[in-house]
C-alpha cells in the first residue's frame, strides 16, 4: 500500500506532462493584420444612409479613382457626403437629366484635392478648387465658417456641413444636407436668339435712278421710270417736229 502511494505522485506528473506538452508546443497567436488601403465607399456604407451617393461613385468609377489617389499620395481629400434624403429633395428626373460625364464632374465636385480639417475651413481661402476643375479653375464652390459650422455656397445651393463622418488627418468625409450643384451643370440655357428680320425693300413710290421699270402709286396712277420718261420724251419731240414740218409745207 505504501508502495503504490509512494508512486502516485510520479504517475500523475507524468500524466500531466504529456497532456501539457502539445499545449506549450503550440506556436504563438499571430499579430493583428496591418489595416487595409483606404476604400471611400466601405467608410460611407459603414456610416449608412450613403446609397444614392456610393451608388454613383461606384458607376462613375470616380471611387477607383479616389481610393488610387488616398493610397498612393499624401495630399489627401476631403469628400462633401449628401444622404440619401439630400437626393430625394432634387426635382424629379435631375440625375437621369444628366450624361455619363456630366455625373462624374458631379460626383467630383463633392471632392477637394486635398485634406481640410473643420478648423482649417476657416483659413481657406475662396474660391476652392474641387477634384470636378482640375488646374482650370472650372467648378470651384465657396467656403465660410460661423463658429463650428461650415457652410458651402455654389452658386445654385447653399448647404450646410452636418457632422464628420470620417477622419483620419488624410481622408476627410463631411455630411451635408444638400447635394452640390455646380452653376456650369445646371445654369439654364440662355434664350435662343430672336429670328432676324428681313431687310426692307426699297419703297415702291422712292425709285432708284437705276429703276427702268414701271410703278404704280398708292392712289392707283402710274408712275414711269427715269428711262421711260426720257424714251417717252424724245418721241414727243419728233412727233412735235413732224407736225411742224406738215404745218409748214402746208403753208
Amino acid at each position: 500500500m505504501k508502495q503504490i502511494i509512494s508512486t502516485f505522485p510520479l504517475v500523475f506528473f507524468f500524466l500531466f506532462f504529456i497532456y501539457c506538452t502539445p499545449t506549450f508546443s503550440q506556436s504563438p497567436a499571430q499579430a493583428p493584420a496591418p489595416p487595409g488601403p483606404t476604400n471611400v465607399t466601405a467608410i460611407l456604407e459603414k456610416a449608412s444612409q450613403y446609397t444614392t451617393f456610393i451608388r454613383l461613385l461606384k458607376t462613375t468609377q470616380v471611387a477607383d479613382q479616389l481610393n488610387t489617389q488616398l493610397n498612393n499620395s499624401n495630399q489627401g481629400l476631403t469628400i462633401f457626403a449628401p444622404a440619401d434624403n439630400a437626393f430625394t429633395n432634387l426635382k424629379p428626373g435631375t440625375l437621369n437629366s444628366l450624361t455619363d460625364q456630366q455625373k462624374i464632374e458631379l460626383i467630383q465636385y463633392h471632392v477637394l484635392p486635398s485634406f481640410f480639417s473643420v478648423s482649417q475651413f476657416q483659413t481657406a481661402s475662396n474660391p476652392l478648387r474641387t477634384q470636378a476643375g482640375g488646374s482650370d479653375g472650372q467648378f470651384p464652390l465657396n467656403i465660410t465658417t460661423t463658429g463650428n459650422q461650415v457652410n458651402i455656397t455654389t452658386g445654385m445651393v447653399n448647404a450646410t456641413v452636418a457632422n464628420t463622418v470620417y477622419t483620419d488627418n488624410q481622408l476627410a468625409v463631411y455630411q451635408v444636407d444638400q447635394v452640390l450643384l455646380p452653376h456650369s451643370l445646371f445654369t439654364p440655357p440662355p434664350p435662343a436668339p430672336a429670328p432676324s428680320k428681313p431687310k426692307k425693300h426699297p419703297s415702291s413710290d422712292s425709285p432708284s435712278s437705276s429703276d427702268d421699270t414701271t410703278h404704280v402709286d398708292s392712289s392707283g396712277g402710274i408712275r414711269l421710270s427715269q428711262h421711260a420718261l426720257r424714251a417717252m420724251s424724245s418721241i414727243i419731240l419728233v412727233l412735235a417736229t413732224s407736225f411742224g414740218s406738215i404745218l409748214f409745207v402746208s403753208v
